[in-house]
């Protein structure tokens, strides 16, 4: 196993060896002693984030091999990655996880997460980088900057993660590192510095010149052996000694010290460059860029060494903010051992073995398994069960977590994701973690009645892992939706329910709630008499139907005089009238938008009751609308559309073909928005296309604008089809 004294608390740095060693031997002395192995400024937390099939979780796995935390190497496409632990991810070749290991190199303890590519699972990567310090960004050598890229680069933007950049697959037809460099700076409008060169390319990539040491490292054929450095060949000393110029410019350009010394014509040596890329990577005023081959293993010996040299450990991001619990007011948590307690919950997971297992960044302070916490988001109190050090699907247990540490723990059943945990005594709480809206829903049902009882259950823990996750109950359809970030995403759900918890869903389109209105007046009786022997029923009205303003709904007037219906009759005549409208019209939908005006009728002295005056009252209702030419009311969505200007022709021409009518296009820079209005029926997998449109670049919104009607020959197929159905 390996240590876990790291994760144990220290002295505060201005503590003497001699102090230290005494409170040492006193607490040794009563069996209570933890020290760290690693201390904070020795801790990395880092993503690997990137586009799909660009190669993370294959840098994942030759990083946990070099750094001895694996025997063997895992393979993606044999289904033997370690971070890809799920059996759908092992089945598809893709992560759809996030997974977390623990690493150590060259005297330093990573914590590290492999994210998913694909877009469907974008949520994972939004809460990876809210609790992470630093993140590596795999870009492929041959298609350089995707769509996945950008967008994993926003969200990294955001939460202000430093970052290096691994141009990957160097070994492959059509890899170009230059042109990656300059897509890096363009599309990603990063300040790229390279601090490699590929030596070789394609077929002949055999190594890279390292612009800060000024030399060549050649890679073994085995990637058991170790690099070896060698002379800068000739052919390429020109190459070096204008890139290694063109480094040290940008480092002055945005750091004094190395400025003053460009300036003054001194020397600068190797170890300075590297302090002053540090400085600036931490700062995000610069992004690093190395190069490599993951599958072969080049380049990731290099990549851990920029890992531990350039990307922040906790005590070198600023302070997070928090909001007193008691007063409201901001304060700043200082990554400490000695302060309270502040953790984020950025992952639930529903264990089969363990149960309910809880991801916790802890920002300050240290827990012990066992401690009772507050949830500050919540307002209860909760206590730790066993603490985690996570490896993908595989658990360490340790005793304590302090400060800076990523861990796992189980025994929190009302903690959600986004939940802040801290001292009971000094109770404060995070901004939480925000996730994109739900783009695609689908209707399923349970195959038998054993899933129906099993299937809310499911769904409660399917949504409490996956807040992009979202279910409804529509009351208008009697259908279960399930909405999610793609088709993938659900895909993989309804799998995971059939999987994991034995429940099987059948899956199906979600039915457009449509309405009827009318669209002329008329005027309708109803009369309900039934003679039984002894007291009969009767009610007789009359009723005044006309089409109403569209979205004012439905309204009700009385205007009987002379007593033609007695007073209290008037609201059964009412409910009945509502009645009918909700059940349908002739083709079944609620009918809306209507004013309904009770004119005239009669009443028997005996027979009259509230039930018959009721069934008259829709019995009116029913004839009258089928009269009054009924048409269909479409729910109409608002939508906005955010994508890069080079698709606009493109996305415009596919909502023509969905009948969305554009309301207005703002540009901004290279990006534009489009404004429209769209029926839903005709949303139904445009997710899909959009992405497909816009090489997966373009993101839309959407909400329930209001109803309006149906053009009358898809008016008529619907209520021919809903006919058949009948």
């Amino acid at each position: 196993m390996i240590s876990i004294g790291w994760l144990r608390p220290i002295r505060p740095l201005s503590t003497t060896a001699g102090e230290m060693g005494a409170v040492k031997a006193v607490l040794e002395a009563k069996g209570t002693v933890m020290s760290r192995t690693f201390p904070l400024e020795k801790t990395r937390n880092i993503g690997i984030i990137a586009h799909i099939d660009a190669g993370k979780t294959t840098v994942t796995e030759r990083i946990l091999y070099y750094t001895g935390r694996t025997y063997k190497i895992g393979g993606v496409d044999e289904g033997t990655a370690v971070m890809d632990w799920m059996e759908q991810e092992r089945e598809r070749g893709i992560t759809i996880t996030a997974a977390a290991t623990t690493c150590d190199w060259e005297g330093h303890r990573i914590s590290l997460i492999d994210t998913p590519g694909h877009v469907d699972f974008t949520a994972e990567v939004e809460r990876s980088l809210r609790v992470l310090d630093g993140g590596v960004v795999v870009l492929d050598a041959v298609a350089g900057v995707e769509a996945q890229s950008e967008a994993v680069w926003r969200q990294a933007d955001r939460y202000g993660v430093a970052r290096i950049c691994f141009i990957n697959k160097m070994d492959r037809v059509g890899a170009d590192f230059y042109r990656t460099v300059s897509m890096i700076e363009g599309r990603l409008r990063a300040r790229a510095l390279p601090l490699q060169l590929p030596l070789g390319v394609e077929n002949s990539f055999r190594g890279v010149i390292d612009l800060v040491e000024n030399k060549a490292v050649v890679f073994p054929d085995d990637s058991e052996g170790l690099p070896v450095e060698e002379p800068i060949p000739d052919s390429d000393k020109d190459s070096v000694a204008k890139y290694r110029q063109m480094l040290i410019e940008k480092l002055a350009h945005s750091d004094d010290q190395i400025m003053l010394m460009y300036l003054e014509g001194e020397e600068i040596s190797a170890a300075e460059i590297k302090a002053a890329i540090r400085r600036l990577s931490i700062s995000n005023q610069i992004v690093p860029v190395l190069c490599g081959s993951a599958l072969r293993g080049q380049g990731i010996q290099s990549l851990l060494d920029a890992v531990v040299s350039y990307l922040p450990s906790p005590l070198d991001v600023p302070p997070v903010h928090a909001i007193d619990a008691r007063n409201g007011e901001e304060i700043l948590c200082q990554t400490s051992d000695d302060q309270p307690l502040s953790a984020l919950a950025f992952k639930v997971v529903s264990d089969p073995f363990m149960g309910r297992l809880t991801y916790l960044r802890i920002y300050s302070g240290k827990v012990r398994s066992g401690d009772q916490v507050l949830n500050a988001t919540k307002g209860k109190k909760e206590r730790l069960g066993r603490l985690y050090l996570m490896h993908a699907n595989r658990r360490e247990e340790v005793s304590e977590a302090d400060a800076g540490s990523i861990i796992a723990t189980v025994g929190l059943r009302g903690t959600s994701t986004g939940d802040t945990l801290c001292d009971t005594a000094h109770p404060v709480f995070f901004e939480s973690i925000q996730f994109p809206a739900p783009v695609l829903s689908m209707a399923i049902e349970p195959r038998s009645k054993a899933d129906e009882d099993r299937l809310d259950d499911v769904l409660v823990k399917l949504g409490d892992e996956d807040p992009s996750f979202k279910v409804y109950h529509d009351s208008e359809t009697g259908q279960v939706l399930i909405s999610g970030m793609g088709e993938l995403h659900l895909e993989v759900l309804v799998e995971r329910m059939s999987r994991e918890f034995g429940v099987k869903v059948n899956v199906g389109k979600p039915r457009v709630a449509y309405k009827e209105t009318i669209t002329i007046s008329v005027e309708s009786e109803g009369k309900f008499i039934r003679q039984s022997g002894g007291k009969g029923q009767y009610g007789h009205v009359w009723l005044r139907l006309e089409p109403g303003e569209r979205g004012g709904g439905f309204k009700f007037i009385s205007q009987v005089h002379s007593g033609a219906i007695p007073r209290e009759f008037i609201p059964s005549v009412e409910a009945g009238v509502r009645e009918a409208m909700d059940t349908g019209g002739p083709s079944g939908y609620p009918v809306v938008d209507v004013k309904a005006t009770l004119f005239d009728g009669d009443f028997h002295e005996v027979d009259s009751s509230d039930l018959a005056f009721s069934i008259a009252g829709s019995m009116a209702v029913k004839s009258g609308v089928a009269k009054a030419k009924p048409t269909l009311l479409e729910p109409i969505m608002k939508m906005e559309i955010l994508s890069s200007s080079q698709f606009l022709g493109d996305i415009i021409g596919e909502l023509s073909s969905r009948r969305a009518r554009i309301d207005g296009i703002d540009t901004q820079e290279d990006f534009c928005v489009i404004h429209c209005f769209i029926p839903l029926g005709e949303t139904f997998g445009f997710a899909t296309d959009l992405r497909s449109l816009s090489q997966g670049r373009a993101t839309h919104t959407m909400e329930f604008y209001r109803y309006e009607e149906l053009p009358p020959t898809l008016a008529e197929q619907i209520m021919f089809r809903t006919k058949v159905v009948r």
